[in-house]
């Protein structure tokens, strides 16, 4: 004789067509369930068995949906999102040097930053997307948005050799970073980075600070690496090293560094990022706008890089779609590499999720639905003739799935879309915010 035990009680059963955990590898588990305690998942299992086992505060069935992690943006540049097509179809230092940088010092301060993360946010919460990588200036105004909207964010301390509106010298960069790194170093949701721009805005002296406090305070370095043919040729002719051993000469080649884009590597550079442990960043779409070259993602997955994926900034983009993303990274590295299985859906979305989990340094806590990580989940509508017929639960996601199709969003458990609809933004307000900014951003004049 059996005792059947009483029902446990949970704050929130999600119960799906399928659940994608992404750990295991590639597996799709039909009509099943996750189970939300506290903002964390308590347990994954048949639908039916969760209905036994559990009593809900709130149920949510989605039975022809596809229930995944929360995809992870690893590389973004939120507040550019008010500069959405503003000068397109230009090479990359044209498009930086003649236009961008004029027009953000013309704009950039505290409202700027805090409106155009705004507008991101629920860009990327439509899009399924609930965990950012941030660089940009007023990194104080970017954390205190984020921690607002209750998105889940790693926020860049920016390091770049110039003045600019956030600090006029090395050690005012320097002085403020710890000012923030020491006023978010607990929070559960918004963490910190070193943000150097890239290796031609950055001395050897900053560097060489940065991998000091880097190592002290145990946080990750994200920088702009090998981003195109010219800047390696410009600092093969300045420091005698292509930028990658020049900062490995400097120390930063760990597992700690978040290195973006990686357009030009070669085999043995591969090899170094595989045994320091690095993550490699692919910005498929704007690397493509931008002419700046190929990152070769299916060298990199066999070498044994960990990769993420990331949308860059809407300035060069332009949007922050990450199933844009993850369809254009899978067929460019086919493309590139001439093999037809190089990053194959499981793994382009293994990238869009644990992936970049993992480069932020947040495995621990999201990128997969596996009990004890956080309830940070994405629900995709795969009963739209779009997606029909569903032979292939991943595949679909990947190569036939369009942003539209998300219908909820949680981030530790609590709801940022519902049906289409977002919890606490308000989309007028947004739209007329938007257009207030184009207004202003027209009436600038590029000397």
């Amino acid at each position: 004789m059996t005792t059947e035990h009483a029902p446990q009680p949970c704050d929130l059963l999600i119960e799906a067509g399928w659940v994608v955990p992404v750990i295991p590898h590639g597996v799709a588990l039909e009509d099943h369930a996750v189970v939300v305690t506290a903002g964390a998942i308590v347990a994954v299992l048949p639908t039916a068995e969760a209905r036994r086992r559990y009593v809900a505060g709130e149920t949510v069935s989605r039975p022809d949906a596809a229930l995944i992690p929360g995809l992870v943006n690893a590389h973004t540049h939120n507040p550019m999102t008010l500069l959405r097509g503003i000068a397109d179809d230009l090479p990359l230092m044209e498009w930086l040097q003649g236009h961008i940088w004029p027009i953000e010092g013309a704009v950039i301060g505290p409202e700027f930053v805090a409106d155009g993360i705004t507008l991101a946010i629920a860009e990327m919460l439509r899009g399924g997307t609930t965990c950012a990588n941030e660089n940009y200036f007023f990194p104080d105004v970017q954390a205190a948005v984020y921690k607002r909207h209750g998105f889940r964010a790693r926020v860049g301390l920016p390091v770049i050799d110039f003045p600019t509106a956030w600090a006029k010298s090395d050690d005012e960069y320097f002085d403020k970073a710890g000012e923030v790194w020491d006023q978010w170093r607990d929070d559960p949701l918004v963490a910190t980075a070193f943000a150097p721009h890239a290796p031609y805005t950055v001395s050897d002296t900053s560097f060489e600070r940065i991998r000091m406090l880097s190592d002290q305070l145990d946080i990750p370095v994200h920088c702009h690496v090998h981003e195109t043919a010219h800047e390696c040729d410009e600092s093969q002719a300045t420091h005698g090293q292509r930028p990658l051993a020049r900062l490995d000469r400097l120390g930063l080649v760990n597992d700690r560094l978040i290195a973006v884009h990686m357009t030009q590597l070669n085999s043995a550079e591969i090899a170094l990022c595989a045994q320091r442990g690095v993550s490699v960043v692919h910005c498929p779409e704007s690397n493509l706008k931008l002419a700046s070259g190929f990152c070769p993602v299916g060298n990199l997955q066999r070498g044994g890089v960990n990769v993420a994926i990331g949308t860059d900034g809407c300035a060069s983009n332009n949007d922050l779609d990450m199933f844009g993303e993850m369809r254009t990274a899978a067929l460019l590295a086919k493309a590139v590499s001439g093999d037809a299985s190089a990053l194959d859906a499981a793994s382009a979305l293994h990238a869009a999720t644990l992936g970049g989990a993992k480069a932020l340094g947040f495995d621990d806590r999201i990128g997969s639905i596996e009990p004890g990580k956080m309830a940070d989940l994405a629900c995709v509508d795969l009963g739209q003739l779009e997606t029909q017929p569903l032979h292939h639960v991943i595949s679909q996601l990947v190569y036939a799935t369009g942003r539209h199709q998300i219908s909820d969003v949680w981030i530790a458990g609590r709801a940022k879309l519902r049906q289409r609809v977002l919890v606490d933004l308000d989309v007028e307000a947004l739209v007329a915010n938007a257009r207030q900014w184009r207004s202003r951003i027209a009436g600038i004049r590029i000397s």
